[in-house]
């Protein structure tokens, strides 16, 4: 009888795990990976830091990741697509809800009072580039189907020779200049409303708002936009008591139709791109009532779809070429070695387009990408960069300045308290900016786990989703 060794029959993971438990650190090293709260994708530095007292030149702390078991320092790497890093995204949407929360309920330096201004949820959609798959109410689809919710048939085109690919690529790729223009033109329709010039409304009224960008199942982006009425100083103040919900309401469904971009080339003739007549404007509720549409309610939607991508239409999260290229051949490393691209042959002719795993509907949109991409007409908008989001480049989620707080200053508020915790943790005194003096050096060292530690991470992100739902059941 022969008996073979764990490490002959073992997959490489568990061999590298074995490894890892077996390092004399190891707690050092679980320490980490569990900082990260299960993190797929993290970040490897090395560097190191020491911390200076000004007033006496004392050194209060020095680190180095040479101390560190794997010689690395890990940090999370902060990726909101779910289909990325679930563990990152998920803090992504609880940033996300509270800023959105801060701007209709007030907290976060923005007043209770804000609760009390005309705000409405509105959904500002694409239009039609031909028909598609569909499930309409009580009747089949005019394919003679009636689709169940996870048919793939859904949202692809009746007749794919005859849907206008190009047309939708430029939407996607104007949607974010629409919004603007929107935007232009609901504070013209608010004065007009009003009675008052543009500068004089500009003086007593302000429009924010805050917005995410969601993709349907044709692949087009529409918008869910918070929109609320202040007075000129933004949330601190509240609008004249002539601009009420009805107001803005009407505003803003009279200013949708107006926003119009013209787009000109001789390859697709001269087109104008424009929201589709799917408007939906619904008051926000007061805080407290048993409306369906609350403040909680609003914050929670809208967090939701900040961490989808285009991936939620089926199509890809990553980009499909090398970045340095962009479509200009191939490029150098520092140390002079040429980095081929992948979507050309180094010289700047395309190539075909790689097989990729997606839908035929999200395959045509990539490839139409790729095409309107190569025409200087369209050069600036970058679609080969954009592809792999069918042509979309804008920010999935953006607010006005005076809406509320900044996702920049929910993190900076969350890093300074954990810098507390470890300064504590270490015995260190409180810090005082004025005389300390932090001095550090990171160098990038690369991205993802181990094949052992990754199984480390997987059983965290796994321990701490039992944790949630145990909490959310009632557990204690």
């Amino acid at each position: 009888m022969v008996t073979l060794g764990l490490h002959h029959v073992a997959s490489p993971a568990v061999r590298d795990l074995l490894h890892l438990v077996n390092h004399p650190d190891f707690d050092r090293a679980q320490q980490q990976i569990e900082h990260l709260g299960g993190c797929t994708e993290p970040i490897r530095l090395t560097g190191h830091t020491t911390t200076v007292d000004t007033t006496t030149g004392e050194v209060l702390r020095s680190y180095t990741t040479s101390d560190e078991p794997t010689g690395s320092l890990l940090t999370a790497c902060g990726n909101r697509r779910a289909s990325r890093c679930p563990a990152c995204s998920r803090l992504y949407a609880a940033d996300t809800y509270h800023l959105i929360h801060a701007g209709l309920s007030g907290g976060k330096n923005v007043p209770d009072t804000v609760r009390t201004h005309p705000r409405v949820f509105a959904t500002l959609t694409a239009p039609s580039f031909g028909p598609v798959h569909n499930r309409p109410d009580a009747r089949p689809c005019r394919c003679g189907t009636r689709h169940e919710p996870a048919d793939p048939l859904l949202g692809t085109p009746l007749n794919p020779a005859t849907y206008d690919y190009a047309g939708a690529v430029l939407f996607n790729a104007h949607a974010g200049a629409l919004w603007a223009r929107f935007t232009t033109y609901l504070r013209r329709e608010l004065a007009t409303r009003l009675g008052l010039a543009q500068k004089a409304a500009h003086a007593v009224l302000r429009v924010s708002f805050a917005k995410v960008a969601e993709y349907q199942k044709r692949g087009l982006v529409h918008f869910h936009a918070v929109i609320r009425l202040d007075g000129p100083n933004g949330s601190t103040q509240p609008p004249p008591s002539y601009a009420t919900v009805g107001v803005l309401s009407d505003a803003i469904r009279a200013a949708a139709p107006r926003a119009r971009i013209t787009v000109e080339s001789g390859a697709v003739w001269e087109r104008q791109l424009g929201w589709g007549p799917q408007l939906d404007v619904r008051e926000i509720a007061a805080f407290g009532t048993d409306a369906e549409l609350t403040d909680q309610a609003v914050a929670a939607y809208v967090a939701k779809y900040a961490t989808k991508s285009a991936d939620a239409s089926g199509t890809l999260d990553r980009a499909l070429f090398c970045r340095p290229c962009q479509g200009r051949g191939a490029t150098l490393l520092p140390h002079g070695t040429p980095l081929p691209c992948t979507t050309c042959d180094g010289t700047g002719q395309a190539r075909p387009l790689p097989r990729l795993a997606v839908a035929r509907h999200v395959r045509q949109m990539i490839r139409t990408c790729w095409d309107l991409g190569r025409l200087p007409e369209f050069a600036h908008l970058k679609l080969w960069k954009w592809a792999h989001m069918l042509g979309f480049r804008g920010h999935f989620s953006t607010k006005s300045r005076s809406y509320s707080t900044t996702l920049g200053a929910l993190r900076a508020a969350r890093r300074a308290w954990r810098t507390e915790q470890a300064r504590a943790h270490a015995g260190l005194p409180d810090s005082d900016a004025d005389t300390t003096l932090v001095v550090g050096h990171w160098d990038y060292l690369g991205s993802g786990y181990s094949p052992g530690a990754a199984l480390l991470a997987a059983h965290v992100w796994h321990r701490r989703e039992l944790e949630r739902q145990f909490t959310a059941e009632g557990g204690c």
